[in-house]
């Protein structure tokens, strides 16, 4: 298969870029899962903009750069809050339906931000926004969606049959395994985009759907691409508490909105205790309540703490909150008392595939975008509702770009044949019988995170997680080499691949800044207001 742009990921990144890209050319879209199925989807809260009279630009920019910890990229920043309102006009414009008052966007509050900037959808946000751009997709000539599609590697000068160091640093495409036919095939293309969402699943309580699995990070690692701040996960302080008896893949996210609109966090004796942490209370950042849990939960021996609802009022919740409202009760949570039971889940990666400006890596034509990249927007943190804003004004950086490269005479056709990059090679692999090792595999890597590299670290911890995973990731690699791909297989090797990135950026970084808090280094270090950058 051959296209002028293949962008791997259907979350809102890759099709808001993929809807631009078609007046340029060939679109091609290859997903892992279903179509609809990304971490976009999943969104509750919303998406952060300027859109009030008592609003502007600067105090968004202030919000934001307060909450990275010193970390965040100012042009990048300026960039996503400048270019905000219009790309929430531009959703307007596709079909998104916000949540509205009196004939207005209805704009919420979350943690970190000084006014009322959150555009929503109820509490269906990034379900809504993906329903509408997937609708706009299928109406749009020059695109294409593959769905259990799954990026394996991409194509570079290893891959030619003739190897060409003159070809060096360069992408023109990826392997990928097609989940229906079984068989590996290649795409070739002109400019290749990985927006392939995060890695919450290397986590055991995350808020990430079953396919967050590091595909893309993993891939750009063994690429070359430069890997940063994968140290700062945000663990979203609100997921609901389940029994440990229940499995499920992952736990469901009560938005920050719900905080946002009046309700409050409290320990089992019913104290507010938020207050002692943080002058902000509830409404504290992230990170400082995340982390607040996390001491609550340590000093009592709970296994949750509670979210108290009845400042809302339990039908004013319902009216904002429905699909909250329903989840709770589909789980037998009794709302009368107004308490929903709530602990701290892997939500986000601050970090990821270093990009510029203009959403390029240090690979030729390879570009990057969503919560897969890391273009200095969040720093050490990131402020609730800027990640879909961000995804947006990037994937529209990266079009800016290629039409620029377009207009310029510059965007010829790929010159790589097929016959040219060599065909997946997997003789004397084996169908292996062994699945059950994979599986302890893979809840190993989640529960040695978990353990050691969660939301409080110290260097002890961490060396340990390294022993672990270093082993693990050899035992993984050499497993791979002799077996044929499964989805499970390659799954398990991205996320041995990002645990490894995420323990060895922690131990570069001897302070607490943002998402990083280290027991043995409490306080921050001007030594260490730098990314931290790892290359293969």
């Amino acid at each position: 298969m051959k296209t002028d742009f293949l962008i791997i990921g259907s979350g809102i990144a890759g099709l808001s870029l993929a809807l631009k890209l078609s007046k340029l050319g060939k679109v091609v879209i290859v997903t892992k899962k279903q179509k609809a199925e990304s971490n976009t989807n999943y969104a509750q809260g919303g998406i952060a903009a300027v859109l009030s009279e008592d609003d502007d630009f600067a105090l968004h920019i202030k919000d934001t750069l307060e909450c990275g910890a010193g970390l965040c990229d100012l042009q990048a920043v300026k960039k996503i809050v400048t270019e905000g309102p219009g790309k929430i006009a531009e959703l307007v414009d596709i079909g998104v339906e916000f949540t509205k008052k009196g004939g207005e966007l209805e704009l919420g509050r979350e943690g970190g931000h000084s006014k009322n900037r959150i555009v929503h959808s109820k509490d269906l946000t990034g379900k809504e926004v993906e329903r509408a751009l997937l609708k706009k997709i299928s109406e749009t000539p020059n695109i294409e969606i593959f769905e259990y599609y799954f990026a394996i590697d991409f194509l570079t000068n290893k891959n030619f049959v003739n190897h060409d160091d003159a070809k060096k640093n360069k992408c023109y495409g990826v392997y990928v395994f097609n989940v229906e036919t079984n068989k590996i095939e290649k795409i070739i293309s002109g400019w290749t985009i990985i927006a392939s969402g995060g890695l919450g699943q290397v986590y055991q309580h995350t808020s990430n759907p079953p396919i967050a699995t590091g595909d893309g990070i993993a891939m750009g690692y063994r690429a070359g691409c430069e890997i940063a701040n994968l140290e700062f996960i945000q663990f979203h302080p609100t997921t609901l508490y389940e029994h440990p008896d229940v499995k499920s893949d992952y736990v469901f996210l009560i938005t920050e909105a719900v905080r946002g609109a009046g309700a409050i966090l409290r320990n089992m004796t019913g104290e507010d205790f938020m207050k002692e942490y943080d002058s902000r209370g509830s409404l504290a950042p992230r990170d400082i309540v995340a982390r607040s849990i996390d001491n609550e939960m340590k000093k009592s021996g709970d296994m949750f703490v509670y979210l108290d609802i009845n400042p809302i009022g339990l039908e004013k919740f319902k009216e904002e909150f429905p699909n909250i409202y329903q989840v709770c009760i589909s789980k037998g949570i009794d709302l009368s008392n107004g308490l929903i039971p709530v602990v701290p889940g892997a939500h986000y990666s601050c970090g990821g595939i270093v990009t510029d400006l203009n959403g390029r890596t240090n690979i030729k034509n390879l570009y990057a975008c969503g919560e897969v990249a890391m273009t200095g927007v969040h720093g050490a943190n990131r402020l609730a509702s800027n990640s879909l804003l961000e995804a947006m004004v990037f994937a529209n950086a990266i079009a800016e770009d290629l039409n620029e490269i377009f207009a310029s005479g510059k965007g010829k056709k790929q010159d790589v044949q097929e016959e040219m990059i060599l065909d997946w090679d997997d003789e004397g692999t084996e169908n292996a019988e062994e699945w059950i090792l994979l599986s302890h595999d893979k809840n190993e890597i989640k529960n040695v995170m978990s353990d050691y590299v969660g939301i409080v670290r110290n260097i002890y911890r961490l060396e340990r997680a390294k022993r672990r995973i270093d082993m693990m990731k050899d035992e993984i690699f050499e497993f791979y080499k002799k077996t044929k791909v499964t989805v499970e297989l390659l799954e398990l090797r991205n996320l041995v691949t990002v645990a490894y990135l995420i323990i060895k950026s922690a131990m570069k970084r001897k302070e607490s800044r943002g998402l990083h808090y280290m027991t043995d280094y409490p306080v921050r270090d001007k030594k260490f207001l730098k990314d931290t950058v790892i290359v293969k």
